[in-house]
């Protein structure tokens, strides 16, 4: 399509701002008077409304359910894991007096949850029989990040996070990958997202965590963006806040613990991945509006008649649709919904009234069908689903074609410092290694893949024996 929104930056001129352009002219979300926590506006938030939709109903179906923890951890509760509070403590944001009195014990402002089920599981689980538990709260956190970016980075964001229980490490690894295939199916299926699936080196994963595993999505500008993560904590918590149960021998052990979570970082993968030059391009699965009705000579009366017709069809057909009746010019309402990515645009003019027909225009690709009257609703899933598996398989092609195998220095100061994109190096496991990639190209290791197909036995970096096949980037 081209590029007819003079009031959206082109994605070539300046990726950076073009995502500033779109969060801000789509009307997703807006600023507030404090650095890092904006407002999420009734478009944005719907988008996110629709991702909780999704996976409340994948999360009820494997038996999870949604609880609601405190805003605040009291300090002393969240200094009893000393791992996790180190790799915390920089990004609290901490309350120390309370009306007019001082705290004794400062309040923490949560930046995740775990210190807080830990308390709670350790009142509520005495015996085998009551494992496993799994829960999981929608709410928001706080890290007071010193650079912030709408939807990707930000000093409080909104998230779910799933904290599980087990009797044994089998079941808990079980769950953390089960909940992984979870997020990766609402990539491919929903939000029209490939995924790179594997694990986070020692360095990366997260803190408290014996393993943590990853879903990675790749953006136009070569950069990554980590979009969830499932972790498995082996009996670290559990040990911290003395959680214990009477197992099946009668002695008391401790359990094992997950805990997953995606966040708002969703909503600017949707925007990068799949947004051009007019604005948003969203998957008609996530988008709140997937056909607008746009009337042609709107004031004769047999055109918003058929209009409303089309609307009352497809709303029963459990279509999210919507039928703009304002005085606005056609024309300003072909770039108002472009600008808002709305997958699909109904045209209904006189002429189209006479021939039984209307008008389907697609947001990701500009084209055009007509389609006879007595197909609206066939027709229009039809094309709906056409559009997300466009869509997916456009993001999937990019995400192969800037996959590639780096042998030695100079591939990866190619891919990383001029093509963009994932370097899959063979690495030897050497922490030094890692951190010599990331001081000379400034990326970092993403995952190492769960499908490891080793394609050299020599570390670019130090030249020892490597078996470990790892996709290195530069990311969000």
């Amino acid at each position: 399509m081209e590029n007819k929104n003079e009031a959206i930056t082109r994605q070539e001129d300046d990726f950076a701002q073009w995502y500033t352009d779109v969060c801000l002219k789509a009307e997703l979300m807006d600023y507030s008077s404090v650095k890092g926590f904006i407002i999420y506006r009734p478009y944005g938030y719907a988008i996110w409304e629709e991702i909780q939709n999704a996976l409340n109903a994948k999360f009820k179906g494997v038996g999870v359910e949604n609880v609601y923890m405190p805003l605040v951890i009291p300090e002393s509760l969240f200094n009893r894991e000393k791992e996790h509070v180190e790799g915390f403590a920089p990004e609290c944001l901490i309350a120390t007096t309370g009306g007019a009195n001082k705290l004794e014990d400062p309040l923490i402002i949560r930046p995740t949850s775990e210190t807080l089920f830990c308390e709670h599981y350790a009142k509520v689980i005495s015996s085998y029989r009551d494992l496993p538990k799994r829960y999981n709260q929608w709410c928001s956190v706080v890290r007071w990040e010193k650079t912030t970016r709408p939807f990707l980075r930000g000093s409080e964001f909104l998230w779910q996070e799933g904290h599980t229980v087990y009797e044994t490490a089998e079941e808990a690894r079980k769950d953390a990958l089960r909940m992984l295939e979870i997020y990766d199916s609402l990539g491919r299926d929903f939000l029209a997202v490939p995924f790179v699936k594997g694990i986070k080196t020692d360095r990366e994963k997260f803190a408290g965590a014996v393993e943590t595993y990853t879903i990675e999505s790749l953006m136009p500008d070569g950069k990554a963006l980590q979009s969830g993560t499932t972790h498995y904590f082996g009996t670290s918590f559990a040990e911290a806040f003395d959680i214990k149960f009477q197992g099946r021998d009668g002695k008391l052990t401790r359990p094992h613990q997950t805990s997953w979570g995606v966040s708002t970082r969703l909503l600017g993968s949707i925007i990068m991945v799949h947004g051009d030059d007019n604005g948003l391009v969203l998957p008609p699965r996530v988008a709140p509006i997937q056909v607008v009705i746009i009337p042609i000579q709107m004031k004769r009366p047999e055109v918003l008649a058929k209009a409303n017709e089309y609307l009352k069809t497809l709303q029963e057909a459990g279509i999210r649709v919507k039928l703009d009746d304002s005085d606005h010019t056609p024309g300003w309402k072909y770039h108002e919904y472009e600008m808002k990515g709305v997958p699909l645009r109904l045209e209904v003019g006189p002429r189209d009234i006479e021939n039984g027909v209307f008008v389907l225009a697609k947001r990701n690709d500009g084209s055009k069908l007509t389609v006879n009257e007595s197909d609206l609703v066939s027709k229009v899933k039809e094309t709906l689903d056409v559009v997300h598996n466009e869509m997916y398989q456009k993001a999937f092609k990019y995400l192969l074609e800037h996959s590639k195998e780096a042998r030695s220095l100079e591939e990866l100061d190619t891919i990383l410092n001029k093509e963009g994109g994932y370097a899959k190096v063979m690495w030897c496991g050497d922490e030094a290694c890692e951190v010599k990639i990331k001081e000379l190209y400034q990326a970092t290791a993403r995952c190492l893949p769960f499908d490891q197909i080793p394609f050299d036995d020599k570390c670019p970096i130090c030249g020892r024996k490597a078996e470990k096949v790892v996709f290195f980037a530069k990311a969000y």
